[in-house]
C-alpha cells in the first residue's frame, strides 16, 4: 500500500517563520522609526535656516532686529512680509518660534509638538541664537544631535 503525501506547511515550520518574521521586525522598526525621527529634524532646522535668513534679510534693510519696535526699531509682526513665521500647518511635528529679538540678534527655536510622534524626540528643542553676528546652534538633547 502507498502513502499519500500530503501538501502544505506543519504548525511548526509555520510557527517558526513567523518567530524570525517578529525577530526581524523587532530589530528592524526601532532603527527604522529613529531614522523617520531624524529626517522630521532635517525638516525643522532646514525651516529654521529660511526663518534666519528671512531676519537677516530684515536686518539688511532696517538698522537692528526687533518684535516690539523699541528703541527705534522698524517692528515687524509675525504675520505680513517677512520675516514671517512659517504656517502653522506647514509642519505637523515642529513649532517654529521667534522666541526674542533685541536690536543686535534674535533667538528661534523649533519644539516638538505634545501629541505628535516627534513628541518623545531625543534631540527636543532646536536653538539657533545670534548675538551681535554670531550664530549659535544648541539642541536640548545634547551633543549627539546633528545641526
Amino acid at each position: 500500500m502507498r502513502l499519500r503525501r500530503t501538501k502544505g506547511f506543519t504548525l511548526i515550520e509555520l510557527m517558526v517563520v513567523v518567530a524570525i518574521v517578529a525577530i526581524i521586525a523587532a530589530i528592524a522598526l526601532p532603527s527604522y522609526n529613529e531614522q523617520v525621527q531624524k529626517s522630521r529634524r532635517s525638516d525643522a532646522i532646514g525651516q529654521l535656516g529660511q526663518l534666519q535668513m528671512s531676519l537677516e534679510r530684515w536686518r539688511s534693510e532696517n538698522p537692528c532686529y526687533g518684535l516690539s519696535g523699541a528703541g527705534g526699531c522698524p517692528a515687524f509682526t509675525a504675520s505680513g512680509s517677512y520675516p514671517s513665521l512659517p504656517d502653522a500647518t506647514q509642519s505637523p511635528y515642529y513649532t517654529l518660534a521667534i522666541a526674542s529679538a533685541t536690536p543686535t540678534g534674535y533667538s528661534l527655536t523649533a519644539t516638538p509638538r505634545s501629541g505628535s510622534a516627534q513628541a518623545d524626540d531625543r534631540c527636543g528643542t532646536y536653538t539657533f541664537t545670534v548675538t551681535a553676528g554670531v550664530l549659535a546652534k544648541s539642541a536640548s538633547g545634547g551633543s549627539n544631535c546633528s545641526l
